[in-house]
């Protein structure tokens, strides 16, 4: 795993509370909420894909 998958998440979630505090404080709050899904949408799908790679890293290793 390298270190610009780590600075990615990172920016998904500053970028994602600042659009949460901005839509907050213009009294949407379904929209804040939506965001802060689709952030942690995109988020667990990059880590999904990850955790994929790893899998068949492993399987290549021990030969299954």
């Amino acid at each position: 795993m390298s270190v610009d998958l780590v600075f990615k998440i990172a920016a998904i979630g500053i970028i994602v509370a600042v659009l949460n505090q901005l839509l907050i404080r213009s009294g949407r709050e379904e929209q804040a909420m939506m965001t802060t899904l689709a952030g942690l949408i995109v988020v667990l799908s990059m880590l999904v894909q990850q955790i994929g790679s790893l899998f068949k890293t492993i399987k290549s290793v021990f030969g299954l």
